[in-house]
């Protein structure tokens, strides 16, 4: 679950990271207050999840309060376009006021979890741009330090990543102090992602966080009530939305062949075989080792209700979920459905052989195979 970059910087407000002044504001008259507040100049922020603002026209200098109310007016209840967004946008339902600042440098800073399952802190003198940007061009210019969770931050850790960002001695140990707040905040609210970009130091030497971004890892959100709460649905995909309701892990994507599978290691390896069989994959889309009949016919009838989606390739392991009961599932689904996408089923495990006799008495037709290669076989020939 993500945050909006006024939550995000609330959050962190609340471990001592230092913040810019400023509020969120819902309406011109809002917007209007808080920049007379904040001295007349102000910068309005769109509030989306999603990067690239400042190029898709979603952050502004208002040189007065009347201004600051203008462009407020302008970006409320609009779509903001960015790269991260797609062609499809975001709605903009707020927007972030704050005091302008004289900026000296720019870094970039984050928290997130490595390959081996520890946190690791991921810094650059290149802040303000996009870090996958700077890992191609200039890899030497990041750094990173994993931290043990058993000891936790340490001193040093801040100081050698403060050296190698050129933070000044008067500011080491407000670096130092501030890295171990998010990080204390990243451990305890659970985060799967703690971004700050950029972190900024000013002609005044104080370091503030001008941009947050913030990711919660869903499975621990049961533990942190309040800021489930905050959860902006409108942001996220509609189909993701009725999907997690349902406890379904589903991501659509941009490509055509909707994919069904009961086990995240399963569904990349039918991914996987979606691209070679030259089609692309529409979704992520995982019901779990216990879905039952109605938890599968659910997510085939979400899947296949994106109009993008043109066949559909099932790929079931049978365990705790038999084949008979997938089977059901795809045969309920499909007569309640109102597409219904040419279909391309594998099946091995338990059950299996009752789970093929519903589906070929279910007068739906699939094209029932038994191995990737022929699944890619399959939807090749479909397309």
């Amino acid at each position: 679950m993500k945050l909006h970059e006024y939550q995000a910087k609330a959050l962190l407000a609340g471990y001592d990271v230092p913040v810019p002044e400023g509020s969120v504001a819902r309406g011109a008259d809002e917007a209007q207050e808080t920049a007379a507040r904040l001295g007349g100049r102000a910068v309005v922020k769109a509030q989306v999840h999603a990067g690239g603002r400042g190029k898709a026209g979603g952050v502004k200098l208002a040189g007065t309060p009347a201004e600051a109310a203008d462009i407020a007016q302008v970006l409320i209840g609009s779509t903001l376009v960015t790269p991260q967004t797609g062609p499809q946008g975001a709605p903009v339902g707020a927007v972030l006021v704050e005091q302008t600042l004289d900026i000296a440098r720019e870094l970039y800073l984050s928290i997130t979890t490595g390959g081996d399952k520890r946190p690791v802190v991921i810094a650059s003198a290149s802040g303000g741009m996009e870090i996958e940007e700077v890992a191609q061009t200039n890899p030497e210019a990041i750094l990173t330090e994993t931290i043990d969770p058993a000891i936790g931050f340490q001193p040093f850790q801040g100081r050698r990543i403060g050296a190698g960002l050129g933070i000044p001695t008067s500011l080491t140990r407000p670096f130092i102090a501030m890295l171990d707040a998010c990080y204390r905040a990243y451990m305890q609210k659970d985060l799967s992602m703690l971004e700050i970009n950029p972190l900024v130091v000013t002609n005044d030497e104080r370091l503030l966080a001008l941009d947050a971004k913030v990711s919660f890892d869903d499975d621990a959100m049961f533990r942190h009530e309040p800021e489930a709460r905050l959860r902006d649905t409108s942001q996220e995909d509609a189909l993701e939305v009725q999907a997690s309701e349902a406890d379904i892990a589903y991501v659509k994507l941009d490509g055509n062949v909707g994919c069904l599978v009961n086990g995240a290691g399963l569904a990349m390896a039918t991914m996987d075989t979606v691209k070679f069989a030259g089609a692309e994959p529409a979704n992520f889309l995982d019901v779990g080792g216990g879905a039952s009949e109605e938890k599968i016919s659910t997510a085939i009838q979400l899947m296949v209700s994106d109009e993008k989606v043109e066949r559909v390739l099932v790929n079931i392991f049978g365990g705790i979920l038999r084949c008979d009961i997938a089977a059901r599932g795809i045969v309920d689904a499909y007569g309640k459905a109102e597409r219904r996408p040419p279909l391309v089923v594998r099946m091995l495990g338990t059950n299996v052989d009752e789970g093929k006799q519903i589906l070929a008495e279910s007068g739906l037709e699939p094209v029932m195979v038994d191995t990737l290669e022929q699944a890619a076989a399959a939807i090749g020939g479909e397309g």
